[in-house]
């Protein structure tokens, strides 16, 4: 593609620009002090263990969500931060699953890996009978089934043939420009589309909708909808090997007959969701009002713990502010942290940070950076530079002395659908870290797999100390980091 020289000389003159204002006042110490903390004196093990073994699944409006919330607010009193609070924004009713369970129990007996969609209503008690399979069925043909389906356990869909089998590409591990986002993964598929399936159960009475996961192996990928009715009929997700096991023997005219028992609570009282936030204020006259934000969100989907979406990002943000804070020295610049939540619903925390605090030019230039921990698990091997390229050489600059700690490259790619994007769609230099997939869009994410297991105390160790590393480098800068246009 042909390029302008001009734009090529701007382009060249950024960068050096950038690397000519990239300088912190750290002289070495400081980065090694923030290396000798994290390594040393680590508490990010003890942390997820609590986040993700004592607390658990943290779905956005539960009180499991309210529980982690309070515990990372103290933490950070606790550790002598300024401001720890809850900050409120308008979320509407949450949900908590209480008892779920599933059986064939003919023509034999075979207990079913079974989940709740989140916002699903109860069953009306135990649900026995024989399943009514309608996944090969036309709207006009369940029409005809009215009298087969009131007060009926439903297969929805057809048996799964295309399974989740792959990750993503690897950015950060190899050269060359790569795919970055989330990728599209095989879905369970029906005749009738489920938009119009659901709402004519419910017409007709069902009892319980039972439909496949996609994902193989007995992992069950499941997430829900904030806006399901309270009166709609309820919904649970079967690991797809057991649903095609049900779906063939009824569509061959077997009889297979079920148990089901569903039971969740709707929360009215508090409408309200919440942010933690709490910062280490800067102290330099002329920049200390400039906030340098790090963030991970710290909600979850209700399956398994959490644990790598999103529980080693929120972790390794609460460790960073640990390490700077135990680091006795005051920073230039502000630098804040928050634990969003309402991310799995639409990013929905930190959008409502950014109306409430960066709603004027005025206070959009107060914001110095975001640096976000989200996607993947493992070690930090870099950020995603959102085409910023100025931007990019400083963040290679820091990266630099991290390279024996297993940081291996920031790219120029994006990447979407996580907690910096709407800063970006401002026009605020938003950057998430780069985490390793392997196994992560197959088996964990948003699944009944995500536990603790995938992550490594060295990996909590080295992401939070990547983090506070950034985060300190930006807070001490001498110039700015460049922005892009708004999107």
């Amino acid at each position: 593609m042909h390029r302008c020289p001009w734009l090529v000389l701007l382009s060249m003159l950024l960068v050096a620009v950038a690397l000519a204002s990239g300088q912190a006042r750290d002289g070495g110490d400081a980065l090694a002090r923030i290396r000798a903390e994290g390594l040393q004196r680590s508490r990010a093990l003890e942390l997820y263990r609590t986040l993700t073994d004592d607390i658990g699944a943290r779905l956005t409006g539960s009180p499991a969500h309210m529980q982690s919330a309070r515990w990372a607010r103290d933490r950070f009193a606790e550790w002598g931060l300024a401001n720890p609070q809850l900050e409120p924004y308008e979320f509407g009713r949450g949900w908590q699953l209480e008892h779920v369970s599933a059986a064939m129990t003919e023509p034999r007996y075979m207990p079913l890996i079974a989940y709740a969609e989140a916002w699903s209503p109860s069953t009306a008690g135990v649900v026995s009978g024989r399943a009514v399979y309608i996944g090969d069925k036309t709207a006009a043909q369940i029409q005809a089934m009215a009298g087969q389906l009131r007060g009926a356990i439903v297969l929805t869909h057809l048996p799964v043939t295309d399974f989740v089998i792959r990750d993503r590409p690897q950015p950060g591990l190899s050269e060359g420009k790569v795919a970055t986002g989330n990728p599209t993964l095989p879905q369970a598929r029906s005749t009738t589309p489920v938009a119009e399936l659901i709402p004519l159960l419910g017409r007709m009475g069902a009892a319980v909708a039972l439909r496949p996961s996609a994902y193989r192996d007995g992992t069950v990928g499941v997430t829900g909808n904030r806006a399901t009715a309270s009166d709609a009929v309820p919904s649970i997700v079967i690991a797809g090997e057991q649903y095609n096991v049900l779906a063939r023997l009824a569509a061959q005219g077997r009889s297979v007959s079920l148990r089901v028992e569903l039971r969740t609570r709707y929360f009215e009282e508090d409408r309200n969701s919440y942010n933690v936030i709490a910062e280490i204020p800067g102290q330099d006259p002329k920049l200390r009002d400039e906030i340098v934000l790090l963030g991970g969100h710290l909600d979850s989907w209700h399956t398994a713990s959490g644990a790598t979406d999103n529980a080693d990002g929120a972790i390794a943000v609460m460790e960073a502010m640990r390490i700077l804070r135990a680091m006795g020295t005051a920073p230039r610049r502000t630098i804040r942290v928050a634990l969003w939540s309402g991310e799995e619903q639409g990013l929905l925390g930190a959008r409502a940070y950014l109306a409430q605090h960066f709603s004027t030019p005025v206070a959009r230039n107060q914001l110095a950076v975001y640096l976000n921990d989200d996607p993947g698990s493992g070690k930090t091997l870099g950020f995603y530079m959102e085409g910023n390229t100025a931007a990019k050489a400083i963040f290679d600059r820091w990266l630099a002395p991290l390279q024996d700690l297993g940081a291996t490259r920031n790219i120029i790619e994006g990447i979407g659908s996580t907690d910096h994007v709407p800063f970006n769609e401002a026009g605020l230099p938003g950057f998430n870290v780069i985490k390793d997939f392997t196994a992560y869009d197959e088996r964990t994410r948003h699944t009944n797999a995500d536990y603790p297991e995938r992550m490594t105390e060295d990996a909590l160790k080295q992401s939070a100390i990547v983090m506070a590393t950034f985060a300190w480098q930006a807070a001490m800068l001498d110039g700015t980091i460049p922005r892009m246009p708004a999107k």
